[in-house]
């Protein structure tokens, strides 16, 4: 919707709005929902997997690696597995359930012979079952840091880069499960809009109180903060294709990040927006100055170069298996999540988006799990694969 209708059905809602930068713009204000409880990450393991561990229709096998699939014809019987050097067998009566995520469930797939026929003609792996589409169409959420130097204030680069301030922060969660050791990876997120032709916001923030040059580098030995903007929609795909035939091996990730102009203009506008809100009065009393990508980055050509800089994975790969019509060809599951062509077998994780959400992924993806999980408790009662 046009931003000025959204800043009107916001303040209807009780949401705070207020006039961006005195062009007209509008942004709501609420609170920043993390999945965390006393101070701790709160992962679908812990929300799910943990309460029904003692369920004795339940087993759970650790340091155990998927390897391929054990087919029967077209249909799926189990999962052969890696465990403490033995090849071992998951025999499935029903359903064989992927959901070894976007990386993993297209890997699997294809060294069970599903996949690309030419991809797998490569490896020398035969053919059992042509589905083009496994491991194509990845997508992600690629993270633009915008990092600023401050002054006059403390930030955690300075606290995490003394051993007092490391003890403190240990100490704080340790007694009280407070401080900075609780904090999400951001601790402010905002939605916002690349330009005022688009209908929903399109562009989303991620903001830290620290900064580094890249992901493994010690924090900045300086006062700064990061602000991290994504496009939510990107058009660029990638693919996710093994190397070889050994489940020891990583497969080949190619984002092909910015390979469509449409993305390298919303990386443009992005990280100009950054530099406007910045430049807001609020922040002045800080004075921040720009540390990356850098100042000298002013055209829409020179933005989108540092944005190859500065970008990052959000860790939001999804689409490598997805959802579609049986007469898609590039389509790898239908609308209730069975491979296409086979019986016995489903992926239910983040691969199966046709298009990544405009939003981060793991809420939705849980949803997925759920929605699967409806499925596969009417598939039980019917005993088939419908």
């Amino acid at each position: 919707m046009p931003l000025r209708q959204h800043a009107e059905e916001a303040t209807q809602a009780g949401i705070p709005v207020c006039d961006d930068f005195n062009t007209g713009d509008n942004f709501g204000v609420s609170r920043f929902e993390v999945n965390q409880k006393q101070g701790i990450r709160w992962s679908a393991a812990r929300g799910f997997l943990d309460p029904v561990r003692s369920r004795p229709n339940l087993t759970i096998l650790t340091g155990a690696l998927s390897d391929k699939l054990v087919l029967d014809g077209k249909r799926v019987a189990g999962l052969e597995i890696l465990r403490e050097g033995e090849r071992c067998v998951a025999h499935s009566r029903i359903d064989t359930i992927l959901a070894a995520g976007s990386i993993g469930s297209p890997s699997v797939l294809q060294r069970s012979g599903i996949g690309a026929p030419e991809h797998l003609a490569e490896l020398g792996i035969p053919v059992v079952h042509a589905l083009p589409g496994v491991g194509r169409n990845l997508q992600d959420h690629l993270q633009l840091r915008s990092v600023f130097r401050v002054q006059g204030i403390k930030t955690l680069n300075k606290t995490a880069n003394s051993l007092w301030g490391k003890a403190m922060m240990g100490l704080e969660f340790a007694l009280f499960r407070r401080g900075p050791l609780t904090m999400a990876p951001s601790q402010l997120g905002l939605f916002a809009y690349s330009d005022e032709r688009e209908q929903t916001p399109d562009i989303e923030y991620h903001v830290q109180p620290l900064s580094l040059d890249k992901f493994g580098d010690p924090l900045h030995s300086f006062p700064a903060f990061t602000a991290s903007v994504c496009d939510l929609r990107p058009q660029s795909r990638g693919e996710v294709m093994i190397r070889d035939r050994d489940p020891h091996s990583a497969p080949r990730i190619s984002p092909n990040y910015l390979s469509h102009p449409d993305d390298r203009l919303k990386a443009a506008k992005g990280l100009r927006l950054t530099r406007r809100i910045v430049a807001q009065p609020a922040l002045a009393p800080y004075r921040p100055i720009e540390h990356l990508p850098g100042p000298q980055f002013n055209t829409d050509e020179e933005l989108a170069f540092a944005a190859g800089n500065v970008g990052t994975t959000i860790f939001h790969p999804v689409g490598t298996c997805r959802m579609g019509k049986d007469d898609d060809v590039d389509a790898v599951v239908d609308s209730r999540l069975r491979v296409i062509g086979l019986q016995g077998v489903r992926v239910v994780d983040a691969s199966i988006m046709p298009t990544i959400t405009s939003g981060n992924t793991s809420s939705p993806t849980i949803m997925i799990a759920t929605k699967g999980a409806e499925m596969i408790r009417a598939n039980r009662k019917t005993n088939d694969s419908g």
